[in-house]
């Protein structure tokens, strides 16, 4: 009786202590675990008093709690179907169940715990066999605390085993199973914690010390883009190739590649701290990988360093020393993170790991420092090695229309192509010839970053109206119909102008498509901008040489002259609001070129001085960019329609009165200067009101509304324009208010 209530206590009935559910099923190490005790005192038993019936019913519960807490154990921590080519026994009996290396550091603990409990069995044995003394009073004695820790700890493996709980829910779990009022049962859990952490800890290590995720089963809070896939039943095959092409692209693994599995981030570990163990893993990850491309470049660089720089001092007359490019180029990734830092990094989570109890402020000043060494280094490369204020300034230059004399040289060159509507299969091939030609005159050999630019037409979309319609092609339609559709064709199609701009290796990470996107909607704006001020010069230009080529030629025939001077006198109107054109839009150009693009800039360069974070530094970038875009009101679009109406007009009036000789069309003349008188004002209207003006928005509104209205004009005209419901007025009428 004595040997047979010792092997029930370690799981193992007999004739005497019996197991209800052997009778019905074969137990194995996958048979699934009980939801009550099934260890029962053989019913036939009649020479046991009813008091000892219940003491033994009460201490063989524990033998059932052992052995399914052991079969737990046994069954977490099988891996021998990895070395078969069988698969695992729970996939073979037609369950779907993933392996967890969580699970297998709970059965540690929980090995670790049964292997006590099996001392103390062994202990009441030697003990009872070397005296004689009460049996069950022994047995109960001895194995007291653990009718405290094995109810709870049978507990915690239904619930893991019924809810399929894995990885970081897992931890939260155990981490919730701490807060209790029982010494002994938190010590337990505490440990089974420890070994949890143990594998949190290994994985952390692998991603922020080496950038690999270590996460074959996808119970890591951070996982690539396609374990999705993986969950989805994806072939192996498509699964390997998409990583494949991932791993050729750096690029992809830093904004794609990564992110944070709320499913799997325990609950005690803020947002924040998983933000910066993903920045911090993705950012070892760049630092160790760096691109072929690179590689060869930072060769290319050695290479072309003075020879006495490579000679050891003390031999430098005899004994050259050159560098082996092979052994070099693997030096690379070290020397973007040297090994002391890795070994820094090491460090902290080391003594984390080898700590005893989980402690937040500890873990989160780890992961703060870990992100701030490799913030730093990757800052290091993107800054410095890969001179990402010259490509800032290449980008100003260009998209901001900071060469000047290069853009007004491209619009010249491209003047007589941009009154033609734009062919959708030669557009961009014939915007590249004046585009060469504007860079051969006046981009030097030192410009190293124009190479990285290109012109782009893309497809023009909804916005123009008759793209069916060819340019050399006409029918029986109306003159009037014909001008207001090819200049809706010319005017909406070739401001469909963009800029590419090609970028290396590591600065995919700071310049993404969404940051040159930004960049190629301002440079859209500023083109338009600049070539209405072109146009509204050249117009001047044009007529004013053709009105002193009339006057030199019919300066002796009084008829001729006084026809001219009289023509004179009607065009007068027409310059005094090509001058109004002319005063608005220059002041706008000069608003958005000085006031916020320079000043933008200088506020940029003084972070870019002050700052040695790569995400701070991406922060203020995009700042920097969404102060062009907001103050130059291209997100306000009731402004930013009312300025390219007015472009708009601007070009059109520039076009009427160049042609005015061979069409004299005064009714369309008319309808633009009442558009453009209406528009502008609107526009004064909008700028000064207190939503714009009293915000922060635009710093410098104020300047550019007082250069708009240093006489009191847009005032005066805008009360009286929007004010004032009054039929269409004729051109010399209207100018003359």
């Amino acid at each position: 009786m004595l040997h047979e209530l010792l092997l029930a206590l370690l799981g193992y009935t007999g004739d005497l202590i019996i197991d209800e559910r052997e009778h019905s099923t074969s137990l194995g190490i996958d048979s699934p675990i009980s939801d009550h005790p099934t260890f029962r005192l053989a019913p036939d038993i009649s020479f046991i008093q009813p008091s000892e019936r219940d003491l033994i019913q009460r201490i063989i519960t524990l033998g059932f709690y052992y052995r399914e807490l052991d079969r737990f154990a046994t069954r977490s921590r099988n891996l021998s179907w990895i070395r078969s080519a069988k698969p695992s026994p729970a996939v073979a009996a037609g369950k779907i169940e993933k392996p967890s290396v969580y699970r297998r550091a709970i059965a540690n603990g929980i090995v670790e715990i049964l292997s006590v409990y099996r001392s103390a069995v062994l202990h009441i044995e030697q003990k009872l066999l070397a005296e004689s003394i009460p049996i069950l009073a022994t047995v109960t004695q001895g194995l007291t605390k653990f009718f405290v820790l094995l109810p709870p700890l049978y507990e915690l493996i239904l619930e893991i085993e019924r809810d399929d709980i894995r990885g970081g829910q897992l931890l939260n779990l155990l981490h919730k199973r701490c807060h209790c009022g029982v010494p002994e049962l938190q010590t337990c859990i505490q440990r089974l914690l420890w070994h949890a952490h143990q594998v949190m800890y290994n994985q952390l290590a692998a991603w922020m010390v080496y950038g690999i995720l270590q996460d074959q089963h996808g119970e890591f809070f951070i996982r690539r883009m396609e374990d999705k896939d993986v969950e989805h039943g994806s072939s192996h095959q498509d699964i390997s190739e998409k990583l494949a092409r991932m791993s050729t692209d750096d690029t992809s693994d830093w904004h794609l590649g990564f992110h944070i599995y709320l499913d799997m981030l325990p609950e005690y570990i803020q947002m924040r701290v998983a933000e910066s163990v993903l920045f911090a893993g993705k950012a070892i990850r760049v630092l160790r990988n760096p691109s072929h491309a690179f590689r060869f470049q930072d060769d290319v660089l050695h290479q072309q360093m003075p020879r006495g720089s490579h000679k050891i001092q003390g031999f430098s007359g005899r004994f050259p020393f050159h560098k082996d490019p092979f052994v070099e180029k693997e030096l690379i990734g070290e020397e973007m993170l040297p090994q002391s830092e890795a070994d820094k990094i090491e460090t902290m989570l080391l003594e984390l790991k080898e700590s005893s109890e989980f402690h937040k402020r500890s873990f989160e000043c780890a992961v703060d420092s870990i992100r701030a060494i490799a913030a730093s280094h990757l800052w290091q490369l993107v800054v410095v090695r890969a001179d990402l204020n010259g490509h800032l300034k290449a980008l100003k230059d260009y998209f901001l229309l900071a060469k000047g004399d290069f853009f007004q040289c491209f619009l010249e060159e491209s003047r007589q192509l941009m009154r033609l509507p734009p062919r959708q299969s030669t557009a961009e091939a014939d915007l590249m010839v004046p585009f060469q030609l504007a860079a051969l005159k006046t981009i030097g050999e030192e410009d190293k970053h124009f190479s990285r630019v290109s012109l782009r037409m893309p497809s023009f979309g909804m916005a123009i109206k008759s793209s069916q319609v060819d340019v050399p092609r006409t029918d029986g339609s109306s003159g009037a119909l014909q001008t207001i559709a090819s200049s809706d064709i010319t005017l909406d199609g070739w401001d469909g102008i963009a800029l590419e701009y090609f970028v290396d290796w590591p600065l995919q990470l700071f310049f993404t498509p969404e940051v040159l996107s930004k960049y190629c909607r301002v440079f859209q704006y500023l083109l338009r901008l600049k070539r209405t001020q072109m146009e509204l010069e050249k117009s001047w230009a044009s007529v004013m040489h053709q009105d002193h080529t009339d006057f030199a030629t019919h300066r002796n025939d009084r008829v001729n002259c006084s026809v001219s001077q009289q023509r004179r006198q009607r065009s007068r109107p027409m310059w005094r609001i090509r001058e109004h054109m002319a005063f608005l839009i220059r002041n706008l150009q000069f608003y958005i070129q000085v006031d916020v693009i320079e000043s933008q800039w200088n506020v940029l360069q003084a972070h870019i001085q002050d700052s040695h974070d790569f995400n701070g530094l991406v922060g203020v970038h995009l700042e920097y960019l969404n102060a062009l875009i907001s103050q130059s009101f291209l997100d306000i679009g009731s402004l930013s329609r009312i300025l390219d109406s007015i472009m708009k007009l601007c070009i059109r009036f520039c076009w009427n009165i160049e042609n005015q000789e061979s069409s004299a069309n005064t009714s369309e003349l008319e309808h633009i200067i009442e558009e453009f008188n209406k528009k502008s004002n609107s526009l004064y209207t909008i700028l000064r009101s207190s939503r714009l003006v009293g915000s922060q928005r635009a710093p410098f509104l104020r300047r550019f509304l007082m250069r708009l209205n240093f006489n009191s004009f847009f005032e005066a005209t805008a009360r009286g324009v929007l004010n004032v419901v009054r039929p269409r007025p004729a051109v010399s009428v209207l100018n003359q208010q």
